[in-house]
């Protein structure tokens, strides 16, 4: 693909769209509905935040016929050009980089993009793209809080853009099965279910604020969170144990495995009431999330019988060993048995007396994911991760590490998406910006 022949909207004319309310950003030219690409038509993609999980994205983009890597942007100058160069060398191709995400929105004929940025920088920029008429593929956890989540949702409505949030679990084949033998009664009625992140973490110790590098365009990376000094503990990476950036490990790993916990638990809403407990137990360094942390959700209703039920997360990111088998997993409590499952190795179903009834194993399928997203852009479809489903289970994430910080259980209203009762907890299902143009309007 020849980027200097591409189709541009004026520059001036999108940074002043791009710097408005949402509801002015609509104005900005947007395509008719859904995109319905004739099935040898290759689709236009842009590649925002091409750092670790980026590089995954293109290492599988690059042995697909049907998509062109036409972008990769980063405001990270190494990472654009070692991202060029992977894409280059996977495709002969080689992408223009750009460290400003407009100036991929800007360019009619780039159909989508992959965002997988920060956690801070991943609603702002979906939101931007939906409102330029591109599809979105956003990594998890789709927001930064709860509030970014319904944004971003009217966005993907309002523009009829596919919005596809990368927990690829809701698209990998044992995952699938699992899920549809407890839809089906495997284990009776599921009135638990348990989500855990044991893992082996690594001390970010500690720093004082210093000189950015020469190849990092920090205040484009910064974006909209509130101003603040560059540390050299604070990125790449590392911005996850960082409340300006990013949502600590809850909403970095245990995002997939409390996504499955609310699949299998069969609840189409928010949790009605969070209680929790945890802090800095092991590490000693400028982490600013728990490394031990158990939080309850409690939900009222259930859309399958209408009777309550209980979700629970327990994290310990300083532990060298597996849980029941799995770093990673889930537990499903039913009234005839119980499942255990591990995104990594499998599931087990057993019965009464501890009898094993069943047992499959697998492994994420990236692919399958990205499968489903593209086969959604031609056909008009709603993607397995839908940004609905993705916000839900990203609020878990955002109200268990509020109740945990707040040291109070937190009464939930789910239809309007407020904290009842107390006002300091609600004020965070928001948070501050600054004044930039990547702030979404109505935050």
């Amino acid at each position: 693909m020849n980027t200097s022949s591409i189709s541009r909207t004026p520059r001036r004319q999108f940074i002043k769209s791009s710097s408005a309310s949402i509801s002015a950003l609509a104005t900005v030219h947007l395509t008719s509905g859904l995109r319905a690409a004739s099935p040898n038509e290759k689709l236009s993609l842009g590649i925002i935040g091409p750092g670790g999980m980026g590089r995954n994205h293109i290492g599988n983009l690059n042995k697909r016929k049907d998509v062109e890597i036409a972008f990769v942007c980063d405001p990270d100058a190494n990472h654009q050009a070692n991202a060029a160069k992977l894409v280059e060398s996977g495709t002969g191709i080689k992408p223009k980089q750009v460290g400003d995400l407009r100036e991929i929105l800007e360019v009619k004929s780039v159909d989508a993009v992959f965002i997988a940025t920060p956690d801070h920088w991943h609603a702002p920029a979906a939101i931007l793209a939906a409102e330029a008429g591109k599809h979105v593929y956003v990594e998890k956890p789709c927001s930064h809080n709860v509030r970014e989540g319904r944004l971003m949702i009217e966005a993907a409505r309002r523009n009829k853009r596919v919005m596809q949030v990368g927990t690829q679990s809701r698209s990998t084949k044992h995952v699938m099965k699992a899920m549809e033998l407890l839809r089906n009664g495997a284990i009776g009625r599921v009135l638990v279910a348990k989500a855990w992140n044991s893992q082996k973490r690594s001390s970010i110790g500690k720093a004082k604020p210093s000189a950015p590098p020469a190849h990092l365009d920090f205040e484009t990376w910064l974006g909209p969170a509130s101003k603040m000094p560059y540390q050299r503990n604070m990125l790449h990476g590392i911005w996850r144990w960082w409340r300006a950036f990013g949502t600590g490990d809850m909403g970095n790993d245990g995002v997939h495995d409390l996504d499955i916990a609310r699949w299998g638990l069969g609840v189409t809403t928010h949790p009605s009431r969070i209680a929790a407990l945890g802090g800095k137990y092991f590490f000693d360094d400028d982490q600013q999330f728990p490394d031990t942390q158990n939080v309850l959700f409690e939900y009222a209703t259930s859309a399958e019988d209408g009777r309550p039920r209980q979700l629970i997360f327990e994290q310990r990111i300083w532990a060298p060993y597996f849980e029941q088998g799995y770093e990673n997993g889930n537990a499903f409590y039913g009234t005839n048995g119980f499942m255990l499952l591990g995104k990594h190795g499998g599931w087990k179903l057993i019965g009464t007396r501890n009898k094993l009834r069943e047992q499959m194993s697998g492994s994420p399928d990236l692919r399958a994911h990205h499968d489903d997203f593209f086969r959604c852009i031609r056909e008009g479809d709603t993607p397995n991760a839908d940004i609905e489903i993705g916000h839900l289970s990203s609020s878990l994430c955002h109200l268990g590490n509020i109740a945990t910080r707040i040291g109070r259980v937190l009464e939930f209203d789910p239809k309007h998406e407020q904290i009842v009762g107390d006002g300091e907890a609600n004020a965070m299902l928001s948070r501050e910006y600054r004044k930039h143009w990547g702030k979404p309007g109505g935050a």
